[in-house]
């Protein structure tokens, strides 16, 4: 079967708009008539510069009343044309605004589908640059360039129409000067050297937004050593590579803007010799004066229309970049959903030979992170990953809730393959309580119903009382309506932590990922996090991602991990006995807590 060819440029823009035809052709309709309610005070001008010239020796014989008449019809055509226009650009904007919403709530759906490689091998702020400006161009496109497209088009082909009417040689000379000055234009702007400046301006702008989200969440460290925005080398370097960029776009393009702008605005230059000649070449010296006064006056009023087009072409350029990046995240492959969805009735988890490595295909480069891993996960039991850093306990637990699919081998939930579960039931099997705690700037109550949102009050709060942060969260200026970040409002790591807790407790998944959920907790509350996390992995598969090698003494099985394999399984007191990874673990865990700040100075006797 043939591929269908994919849109691009201006048709694939059409394609999107076309989501809301009615409404933009009503706007397009709308733009016309306006266009040509715009053009009847100049045809006013006309009759009215006629009559004036052939009363010329006797100006009180002119029809005054037919003066007023058309200076009536001019003030109506113009309030009309107004009024019009007014009218087209709301049914343009809301189909903007519809098809905005339609587009915003695809892509961030299609996201949410893709694997966690994407995000990871992509900036924060390329994509935030896509959501947000990138689709706002596409507003711009919609709301404003079709509709002014349309009176632009209509505008200049009614002018024409009465040039030619009135005299082909002075439409003619017209026409010739716009046509130069729209080819020096459009080979200017439109060319691959055009297109390859806007490539380069939104890859230096996408650059310049991810180094600043780095720049600003890096804030504390720049602060705390006294540095600033030049001492971060590499958003610095992307300031000054767009700097360079923008002048170089400025260099290139001035020679050509400023030959279209003389010449366009040179129209009357053109157009006094050739009237010259029509006068002394026509007998009727009355209406060709007539005629000729209407082009002097006419003929630079096409300038306006046609920067206007300018300027739209140039913009329409912009958008189509942006346009390309929105539609490069659609053509990313989701993880496929199976055919047949099925439903686990137990909840072990199991791996069986997983390999996976990790893939950037931008760069072509491929780095393994496990090979072979097999180990199975109880049902009701606390399993805990440990082995040194980078040995893969992360990649274990993200492969769970299949954010990656692995390359070879296959894990289960109940002997059913994960590829065989639904994502949607998948995520309802799986909660994470990560070390890096992240909250949503929202109120506390819609942070932790995140768990479960069609809780009620009373479930949100029994699921904080659990998690122990009922009591803090009360202390707080508006309580469980408190919005983090308003009015100075933060929460302390562990504070946090605990509120991921209360969100994983609301949600009462059958399986728990836990990784080394009581790091950011003091010694006050490391007690209160661990009877929120007994209330939490009660019946529950437990899968523990340990650091801290004390809080996993009484895990059922212990799985040890090195350089993506699994080396070693068993309990705390068989593995602390039996040489190997484990035991040295253990050894260097327990030497380091017996360690303390000093100088390793003898005491000072007294001479006395």
């Amino acid at each position: 079967m043939k591929q269908k060819k994919k849109k691009q440029g201006l048709s694939r823009l059409l394609e999107i708009a076309g989501q809301k035809k009615g409404l933009l052709l009503l706007a397009g309709l709308l733009s016309a008539g306006s266009a040509g309610c715009m053009l009847v005070p100049y045809w006013a001008v006309y009759e009215i510069l006629g009559e004036l010239l052939a009363h010329g020796g006797n100006i009180p014989e002119a029809d005054g009343a037919a003066m007023i008449r058309w200076g009536w019809t001019a003030f109506l055509g113009l309030a009309g044309g107004l009024v019009l226009l007014y009218a087209a650009l709301m049914a343009s904007h809301v189909a903007a605004f519809r098809i905005l919403y339609g587009l915003r709530v695809r892509l961030s759906e299609h996201i949410g589908r893709l694997p966690l490689g994407y995000l990871t091998h992509t900036s924060t702020g390329a994509i935030k640059k896509t959501m947000e400006q990138n689709i706002e161009k596409v507003e711009t496109f919609i709301a404003h360039t079709i509709p002014d497209l349309v009176n632009v088009t209509a505008t200049v082909v009614v002018m024409f129409l009465i040039f030619f009417t009135l005299d082909g040689r002075m439409a003619l000379v017209c026409l010739v000067v716009i046509g130069m000055s729209l080819f020096l234009q459009f080979s200017n702007f439109m060319g691959r050297k055009a297109r390859e400046f806007t490539r380069t301006y939104f890859d230096a702008q996408e650059r310049m937004s991810a180094s600043a989200v780095q720049y600003v969440r890096g804030m504390p460290v720049v602060k705390i050593f006294g540095q600033s925005v030049r001492s971060f080398r590499r958003f610095n370097a992307e300031i000054e590579a767009y700097k360079t960029f923008a002048l170089k776009c400025c260099d290139t393009y001035q020679n050509g803007m400023i030959a279209f702008t003389v010449l366009l605005n040179s129209m009357v230059t053109f157009l006094l010799p050739a009237g010259i000649l029509l006068m002394q070449g026509n007998g009727e010296s009355l209406a060709a004066a007539t005629v000729w006064l209407f082009f002097l006056v006419m003929g630079p009023g096409v300038a306006s229309p046609v920067y206007k087009l300018m300027f739209l072409g140039g913009g329409t350029r912009e958008i189509d970049e942006g346009v390309e990046r929105i539609d490069r995240i659609l053509e990313r492959k989701p993880v496929p959903e199976p055919a047949c969805p099925q439903t686990p009735t137990r909840y072990d988890v199991e791996f069986r030979h997983v390999t996976f490595a990790y893939e950037n295909t931008e760069q072509r480069t491929r780095t393994e992170a496990l090979h072979d891993v097999s180990f199975i996960a109880p049902q009701g039991r606390l399993t805990a990953l440990v082995g040194p850093s980078g040995s893969g306990k992360s990649t274990v637990a993200n492969l769970i809730p299949r954010f990656w699919d692995v390359t070879q081998g296959e894990i289960r939930i109940g002997g059913i393959p994960i590829r065989d579960i639904g994502t949607e039931r998948l995520m309802e099997l799986v909660s994470f309580v990560f070390q890096d705690s992240f909250l949503f700037y929202d109120t506390l109550y819609e942070n932790i119903a995140v768990g479960s949102p069609r809780a009620t009050r009373q479930q949100v709060e029994d699921a904080a009382r659990a998690a122990q942060c009922h009591d803090f969260i009360l202390r707080l200026p508006q309580g469980y309506d408190t919005r983090i970040g308003d009015q100075g409002v933060y929460l302390s790591g562990g504070e946090a932590q605990r509120v991921c807790v209360a969100r994983a407790i609301l949600k009462n998944a059958p399986i728990l990922v836990l990784d080394e959920a009581t790091a950011f907790a003091d010694a006050e509350n490391e007690q209160k996090m661990q009877q929120a996390l007994r209330s939490l992995i009660r019946d529950k598969t437990v899968i523990v991602i340990a650091h801290r090698l004390s809080s996993i003494l009484s895990a059922d099985q212990i799985v040890v991990l090195k350089e993506g394999r699994v080396i070693q399984c068993g309990q705390h007191e068989t593995l602390a006995a039996t040489d190997g990874t484990y035991k040295k673990m253990w050894d260097a865990y327990t030497s380091a807590h017996q360690w303390k700040i000093g100088t390793n100075q003898p005491p000072k006797h007294s001479s006395l």
